[in-house]
């Protein structure tokens, strides 16, 4: 009976020995294999307006310069201002002061043909005024004003604009076969001078070389390539 006790008290003793080992042994649930460690995120490398988005500004705007070089230029606005009704007395007193040169060399008005609102295709019209001449023909101004922008495009080859004095209005030459010496953007030019010579460039006929001539309205941004065609016919003079 005697060795019977101590077996039963060597058991429980055993077991409470275990009891305590294992509420020692600390029990890790995380699965085997490399510890992964949570990085940080990135941080972007400070760009050249950093400073103003710290000190609450935005970033001002890129400048986006459209590509007008297969545009047919000069663009109407999308909402177009009304066409000048040049038989009338009261919205002739908008139009550029007195009449317009004829720009083209020993070209008269009789020999003129009123091309604005012949068909280009079929949505749209001309609106602007075609004077035949030789390849090489000398290009006047036909009026006082500033030439803003020369420009080339695949429509209209090479081309000038300008501004008359008041910039309500533009005046534009087109498939220019070259420029006038001297004739840059900026210049300030008469009545008369030299623009540039009659050619075939963008895509004008190269067996019908002319100057493709137009009268357009400014918006108020007054933006070169952007305007509301006006009949140049009807301010030619001799």
């Amino acid at each position: 009976m005697k060795w019977l006790l101590t077996l039963i008290v060597g058991a429980l003793l055993g077991a409470a020995g275990l009891f305590v080992y294992l509420r020692q042994v600390p029990h890790d649930t995380a699965p085997q294999g490399p510890v992964a460690t949570a990085l940080p995120p990135p941080v972007a490398a400070p760009g050249p307006n950093s400073a103003a988005v710290l000190n609450g500004q935005l970033p001002p705007a890129p400048v986006v310069t459209p590509d007008l070089t297969e545009a047919d230029l000069p663009l109407r606005p999308t909402e177009a201002a009304p066409i000048p009704d040049v038989s009338s007395s009261a919205a002739s007193t908008d139009l550029p002061a007195g009449k317009l040169m004829i720009p083209v060399e020993g070209v008269k008005f009789a020999q003129l043909t009123d091309t604005y609102t012949a068909t280009r295709g079929s949505e749209r019209h001309h609106e602007a005024l075609d004077i035949m001449a030789p390849k090489g023909t000398k290009v006047f101004a036909v009026a006082d004003g500033k030439v803003v922008k020369l420009f080339t495009s695949v429509r209209g080859g090479l081309t000038v604009y300008q501004f008359e004095p008041a910039e309500k209005f533009a005046y534009y030459y087109a498939h220019l076969d070259k420029y006038a010496d001297g004739v840059k953007e900026g210049t300030q030019l008469k009545r008369g001078d030299l623009v540039g010579y009659v050619g075939s460039t963008g895509n004008a006929d190269a067996k019908a070389p002319h100057l493709h001539f137009a009268v357009v309205q400014l918006t108020p941004e007054k933006q070169w390539w952007k305007g509301t065609p006006v009949n140049p016919y009807p301010l030619m003079a001799d």
